[in-house]
């Protein structure tokens, strides 16, 4: 699946209920071994990508592995991406709220893996009606 067709206008974006996010950033070649220790919550996602809280900002275009847990799931979610978009939150706990793109799908190295991105088809098919969002995402995103 290349990048155009999932282009963030046409993704559907959705929100699980209690999902939580933990993300480990990758620095030139090294990359870090282990995700932050305290979940973050998840506010949307879409097959393209995904928007969360952070206690910290990540620079843009900064590339980070992220883990989406859902109660229902019995494995997490781990999918690469990079930082699209940031801006300041108003709640003084979570002082940011990050945009992540997630890399394409594929077999190929640096890619996120088919089996994933059916995964999230799953998720989709089964949030999106109740938790639907209108496209309205920051305009750098």
């Amino acid at each position: 699946m290349d990048d155009e067709s999932l282009e963030k206008r046409i993704c559907v974006r959705f929100r699980i209920p209690d999902a939580e996010i933990r993300y480990k950033k990758e620095k030139f070649f090294i990359k870090r071994t282990d995700f932050i220790d305290e979940p973050l919550p998840m506010l949307d996602m879409s097959r393209g990508g995904i928007r969360f809280f952070s206690r910290e900002l990540l620079k843009f275009d900064s590339i980070v592995t992220v883990k989406i847990t859902v109660l229902e799931e019995k494995e997490p979610l781990i999918l690469r991406g990079t930082v699209r978009w940031y801006m300041m939150n108003s709640d003084p706990t979570y002082k940011y709220q990050l945009g992540v793109q997630f890399l394409p799908y594929g077999e190929k190295k640096d890619q996120n893996s088919s089996q994933t991105l059916a995964r999230i088809i799953t998720l989709e098919q089964k949030y999106m009606d109740e938790t639907m969002i209108p496209e309205n995402p920051p305009e750098s995103f």
